[in-house]
């Protein structure tokens, strides 16, 4: 278990996803609030750098990666691909409102400037854990009940790890892509 300072005040712990049901969406929707959670360090990394949260270089580097491990993992590429760009885009929501919310509240910024070499990795693995959780759901994602599923899944992961209200509207940018049949 992990916990990590959101907005400077507020504190979200996260446990490790279990892995691998194929007949539930939770592992997967676990990952993706993780990695919607890392936004946080990657935002405090970012806080007074200059350092822009959009990085156009560093997202096509993510995505082709993804593209690279999907084919290795007989995933669509060009569907991986939309689903982490919906990933990216969660996390750009969590950092811009970290950073506006810092910019209004000085006192509540990051004092500390986590390093971006050390996060990154972070990401990583939690991007594989969620290309493992798109394999092992592929036939869940593409059933009519996805949706349905999926709405469950994102109630039962918000409450279960306790997210506040931004990072559950981060979470749900992350999954309008997740059902295939959408």
């Amino acid at each position: 278990m992990r916990s990590l300072l959101v907005a400077g005040a507020v504190v979200v712990a996260l446990a490790a996803p279990a892995h691998a049901d194929p007949v539930s969406l939770d592992p997967l929707l676990h990952s993706a609030a993780e990695r919607v959670a890392t936004s946080d360090q990657v935002a405090a990394a970012k806080w007074g750098t200059g350092q822009p949260i959009d990085d156009p270089a560093r997202e096509q580097q993510v995505l082709d990666a993804v593209a690279r491990k999907s084919a290795e993992l007989g995933l669509d590429p060009a569907e991986s691909k939309r689903i982490f760009r919906d990933q990216i885009e969660a996390s750009k929501v969590v950092q811009h409102a970290l950073h506006d919310y810092w910019a209004a509240h000085p006192d509540a910024a990051p004092t500390e400037r986590p390093d971006l070499g050390q996060i990154r990795p972070i990401i990583d693995r939690l991007n594989d854990e969620i290309l493992l959780e798109l394999r092992d759901t592929e036939q869940l994602r593409d059933h009519p009940s996805c949706n349905g599923r999926l709405a469950g899944a994102f109630n039962r992961t918000r409450t279960e790890l306790r997210l506040d209200h931004l990072h559950t509207t981060g979470l749900a940018r992350a999954l309008p892509s997740l059902c295939e049949n959408s």
